[in-house]
């Protein structure tokens, strides 16, 4: 088996890294990756982002949003996870088999105290009946590769703001996310494992996986990344993990409603958005204003459905004709949050 430690803390550039070894190296033994990032949120390739993300939360706390080739749910990461991925030839396993893909990791988490680590479920690892791990697989030109994470000391508050939608606002056609109970692996580890950082965790687990007692005896199996590569990375960087298109513009149609009392009065408005961008809105409520709210729908059809372009939109009009005595924020605020 060969490895490989990510330098990066971008999970963007860790998931072009991902990619381009999958489909560019060619390896004679399966080749297991590890990484960590700050905090992100990554959703599954057939998601719907918006309906996945607390979006004026993700905005305010420069939260990295991306999202991933394989399929499954939503995940957030921060510096206190450990992301792994196996990259083997298709035919060497079944395309689903989470359990051969992971067993390895289990039985070095075993070694290191957490002995009731166990695969659960489609595609879970739980300890003591709650999830610290999650795992996709994606298969392309005769690779597979099956990544998950590792939650070592993940702040959980921030999940629960993170990743909270409330149902009733957005409806698509997405694959949702399933919310399990969660927890962070450190308390069972091993009382000389519990004070290891990040690194020192994904170093003790290379280890246990190649059953060694220090890294330079698997040097010959790391692999090595030319400058000529980290171009072609940095080009896979920008065309998907970066790239609006595939983030956001990929995401299914759905609907949204928002309703507000001010006032001034109520505003009622129906979206319908596809590709991330609004495909029609309507106005309805028992506002005033002397011109016709219609006039300013048509203005939104087409616009990416985020804050910042809904706000040049509605800070480029006098929203007064539209909506009298409603400020201008509050609007966007109903809009977008």
């Amino acid at each position: 088996m060969y490895w490989y430690a990510m330098e990066s803390h971008d999970i963007r550039h860790n998931l072009a890294t991902e990619q381009y070894l999958m489909n560019n190296k060619k390896f004679d033994e399966p080749l297991v990756l590890f990484y960590y990032e700050g905090p992100c949120i990554i959703v599954g390739r057939n998601q719907n982002t918006l309906e996945e993300i607390n979006q004026k939360y993700v905005e305010e706390n420069n939260i990295t949003v991306t999202r991933r080739l394989s399929g499954g749910g939503a995940v957030y990461q921060d510096l206190g996870n450990l992301c792994f991925s196996f990259v083997v030839d298709s035919d060497s396993e079944e395309f689903g088999d989470f359990k051969s893909f992971v067993q390895p990791v289990v039985d070095a988490l075993h070694a290191m105290g957490a002995t009731t680590a166990e695969v659960s479920g489609r595609n879970d690892i739980l300890v003591d009946g709650k999830k610290f791990s999650g795992n996709a697989m994606y298969s392309h030109s005769g690779k597979t590769f099956s990544h998950g994470t590792l939650m070592l000391d993940v702040d959980q508050d921030v999940i629960a703001h993170a990743l909270n939608v409330p149902e009733d606002k957005m409806k698509s056609k997405g694959i949702k996310s399933v919310r399990s109970r969660v927890t962070n692996l450190k308390p069972y580890l091993a009382p000389e494992y519990q004070n290891l950082t990040v690194p020192e965790f994904r170093d003790t687990l290379l280890k246990e996986l190649f059953h060694v007692d220090n890294l330079d005896d698997i040097a010959a199996k790391k692999v090595e990344i030319k400058d000529d590569e980290k171009a072609a990375i940095d080009k896979i960087y920008n065309d998907y993990y970066s790239n609006w298109d595939w983030v956001y513009g990929n995401s299914p149609e759905f609907t949204v409603k928002k309703r507000k009392h001010f006032t001034a009065g109520t505003i009622d408005a129906r979206l319908l958005v596809d590709g991330g961008k609004i495909k029609n809105i309507k106005f309805y409520g028992d506002f005033f204003g002397p011109s016709d709210v219609t006039e300013l729908a048509d203005k939104l059809e087409g616009v990416r459905y985020d804050r910042e372009h809904v706000g040049e939109v509605l800070n480029s009009v006098n929203s007064q004709l539209y909506f009298n005595g409603i400020d201008v924020q509050d609007v966007v605020d109903l809009l977008v949050e």
